[in-house]
This record gives C-alpha cells, sequence and structure tokens, in this order.
C-alpha cells in the first residue's frame, strides 16, 4: 500500500513540475504506470491531470504576478510575446493546447498576464491536459 502511495505521489509530483520548470517526465512515468498494470488507469489519469493543471495553474499565477509588476508586454521574452498575441487573439480557448510542448507554459503565461477568467481558464487547461493524458494511457493499455 505505502508502495503505491509513492507511485501516485511521484506521478503527482512528476506531472506538476512538468507544467512548470521542468520539460517531460510525466507522460512517461504515466505510460510506464499504465503498462505496468499495478494501479487504475482512471486514477493515474485523474492524478496527472490535477498535477500537471495546477503546475500550470502555477504558471498562469506568475503569468499575473509579472503582470501587475511588469505591465509592459514589450519586456517579456519573444516566445511569451507570441504567446501573449495568440491568446488576446483566441482568449481563453487557446489554453486548450497548454499540453504542447514548448509553447504550453508560455500559453498559460500568457492567460494570467491577460487576466483571463480563473475558472474557465482552469476548465479548459484541464480539458486538454486530460485529453493528452487519456491518449497517452490509451496506448499503453
Amino acid at each position: 500500500m505505502e508502495e503505491a502511495l509513492v507511485g501516485i505521489w511521484g506521478l503527482f509530483i512528476s506531472a506538476f513540475i512538468s507544467s512548470t520548470i521542468a520539460p517531460g517526465g510525466s507522460e512517461a512515468l504515466l505510460a510506464y504506470m499504465v503498462t505496468a498494470g499495478d494501479y487504475q488507469v482512471e486514477q493515474l489519469l485523474i492524478i496527472a491531470t490535477i498535477g500537471n493543471t495546477l503546475g500550470a495553474m502555477t504558471t498562469w499565477g506568475l503569468g499575473v504576478l509579472a503582470a501587475n509588476q511588469f505591465p509592459i508586454a514589450a519586456l517579456l521574452p519573444e516566445k511569451k510575446q507570441k504567446a501573449l498575441e495568440l491568446v488576446k487573439r483566441k482568449g481563453v480557448w487557446a489554453l486548450f493546447f497548454s499540453w504542447l510542448p514548448l509553447v504550453g507554459d508560455a500559453l498559460c503565461f500568457a492567460g494570467g498576464w491577460l487576466k483571463l477568467p480563473i475558472l474557465p481558464a482552469c476548465l479548459i487547461i484541464l480539458s486538454g491536459k486530460f485529453a493528452r493524458y487519456a491518449v497517452i494511457a490509451w496506448m499503453f493499455i
């Protein structure tokens, strides 16, 4: 039981970190855990999605803080400026693609910078993250 709890927490932490400061990792861990068959797939999907969504919302919150401290968008790096323009054009729906490598974190940051409504932003981010993890789990069942 204790080993299973460590595995679940490991997945949660990996998913959280993958959505904030370090790229990758949680997808491979999810695939391994699904393949091992020691856990319910639904449980793994929920844990990975929650961890990854909380990490994305942390990045969203950093965008809010950055906008308050440095309201001039020209101070942002080029990648974040591009994400900011995309989110300005597409609105909260652009955050569905926060699961994408390289640009996903910038989209979440831009959503926070633009102070998009938190509940719709969180739900759309969660939907995109869940869809990505569901596809990965399905591939390894």
